[in-house]
């Protein structure tokens, strides 16, 4: 298993594929882009994963418009009043206030559903300013974790005036980052530090799954994955994301986990292209020198800043897709022995995560992760669907690692290593998902008067809890979960249900 020839994955590749393929495949088997035997257990587990991939696609399209659209109306609204009557009355008196996509007050849809920004623990009742001690188990530095996931889907210019001007911070930069084989930089991450000399603490907030992007919802649903001899099995749209390899030439993947890994992104994805013809048609779509991957990014910007903040530590985070890529980092750092640059690691907090790998992976990183204190943090929100997803069982492999803080509906927090209906779509489990949704609604409607105006949801939140009622794990999965059960979360000792 040392070399190249013996890696083992498995690639999933719908767009490949028709269906008269599909119905073939489900029949007599035949994996085409597979380096290893599939069971006849697991056939219709892909059989699903491309169905699934291929729905996805077939409404890409639509999708991107329908967010644009969105979007624009959104902002187009809010800009003007907040309300059908404000606009047109502004339309009538000729006053309207058109959006600027990029600009300090252009909100993204999830700012749209959350429109809360500010910290809720900016000082201590010894200190008035504001500062954050970087040590786990403290409330504010959890809240500043989430909050960051948040606040990681909006433009640069927006998440600039946030940090600096609301929170009192530094802002280091945001990144957009390249994705080799969706051939565009479609990964995206800023840092921060507390402050802009002598810093305590640093953070990495990785961008999530955006609600209408199709190569997000893809990758949360992609069943392939790459072998690491002695690590484990790593789902390899995370592995692409971070831009450590290509579908299209395995090889790549080889080349920046086990073979020498360099920081120059060319050279490290062309190194494991054997023939001249690959070699050709791969360096054509190369992207720019200037087009870095957020591995490269991150690495070398956390080491030029702990060299600057010499008692620094760091920190990463990130919300659905952007907790996976929140964890796969360090996890690579360990890959390739960056254990000077591990021991600064503070900690890793991930909200309704996906899973990135296999057990053998946990087991893996687990002492990287647990020693001296436990540094990573997977928290999960009632019937968040992301989290459950790729399915852990015999057939899917993947498995969840690490200390699970687990909400119910009622923010009541319960320490779990799995949290409840893990591959969701169990049948006794549908009343109570739907119970919840309807739960969710009333108390949307009614949390503003009880817990006061910073919990109170507007109408296009009310909108997507309705929604919720036919489609309970996506609902959930909205970030305003998780600021609330931070914000509001009671630890509980007893057992619990997911309602």
């Amino acid at each position: 298993m040392d070399s190249e020839e013996s890696t083992r994955y498995v690639i999933v590749r719908p767009e490949k594929g028709r269906f008269k393929d599909l119905f073939r495949y489900a029949l007599l088997g035949a994996a085409t882009s597979s380096s290893v035997d599939v069971e006849e257990d697991r056939r219709w587990v892909i059989l699903v994963s491309i169905l699934v991939l291929k729905l996805i696609a077939i409404f890409s399209i639509p999708m991107y418009w329908t967010g644009r659209f969105l979007d624009f109306s959104l902002n187009l609204i809010s800009l003007n009043g907040g309300s059908l009557f404000r606009l047109l009355h502004n339309f009538l008196h000729a006053n309207v206030v058109l959006p600027e996509r990029g600009s300090q007050t252009f909100v993204s849809t999830i700012g749209q559903l959350d429109a809360r920004v500010d910290l809720q623990f900016m000082t201590t009742e010894e200190e008035e300013e504001p500062f954050f001690k970087p040590q786990l188990g403290n409330r504010a530095l959890m809240d500043l974790c989430i909050m960051s996931s948040k606040l990681a889907y909006e433009n640069p210019r927006f998440i600039q005036n946030v940090v600096n001007l609301r929170w009192m911070m530094h802002f280091v930069d945001f990144y957009h980052c390249w994705n080799d084989f969706q051939k565009q930089m479609s990964t995206q991450l800023f840092i921060l530090c507390d402050k802009p000399k002598d810093a305590n603490l640093i953070l990495v907030s990785f961008r999530g799954t955006e609600p209408f992007d199709a190569y997000d919802w893809s990758t949360d649903f992609d069943y392939s994955w790459y072998e690491i001899p002695n690590v484990g099995k790593i789902h390899i749209g995370f592995l692409e994301a971070l831009g450590l390899g290509n579908r299209d030439q395995p090889s790549t993947f080889y080349s920046n986990l086990q073979g020498k890994y360099t920081t120059n992104s060319q050279s490290s994805l062309l190194s494991g292209i054997d023939s001249d013809e690959d070699d050709q048609s791969f360096m054509s779509q190369t992207p720019p020198q200037e087009e870095k991957t957020a591995y490269d990014i991150v690495r070398t910007k956390l080491r030029s800043l702990l060299e600057e903040h010499k008692d620094a530590k760091f920190i990463v985070t990130g919300h659905s897709l952007g907790g996976a890529l929140a964890i796969l980092f360090p996890t690579v750092l360990v890959v390739h022995q960056e254990m000077e640059m591990m021991e600064k690691l503070l900690g890793v907090y991930t909200f309704g995560q996906p899973r990135i790998g296999n057990r053998q992976l946990g087991r893996f990183m687990e002492p990287h992760l647990d020693r001296p204190v436990p540094k990573y943090f997977r928290v999960v929100y009632c019937n968040d669907i992301v989290p459950r997803l790729p399915y852990d069982d015999k057939t899917f492999l993947y498995k969840h690692f690490g200390e699970c803080l687990y909400y119910n509906s009622h923010y009541i927090q319960k320490n779990v290593k799995e949290e409840p209906n893990k591959n969701f779509f169990g049948m006794r489990f549908i009343l109570s998902q739907h119970l919840n949704a309807v739960w969710e609604l009333i108390r949307g409607l009614t949390m503003g008067y009880i817990k006061g105006d910073e919990y109170k949801e507007g109408w296009f939140h009310i909108l997507v809890r309705i929604i919720g009622l036919a489609f309970p794990g996506f609902s959930a999965h909205c970030p305003t979960e998780y600021v609330n059960s931070i914000r509001l979360g009671k630890e509980s000792s007893i057992h619990m249900s997911s309602i």
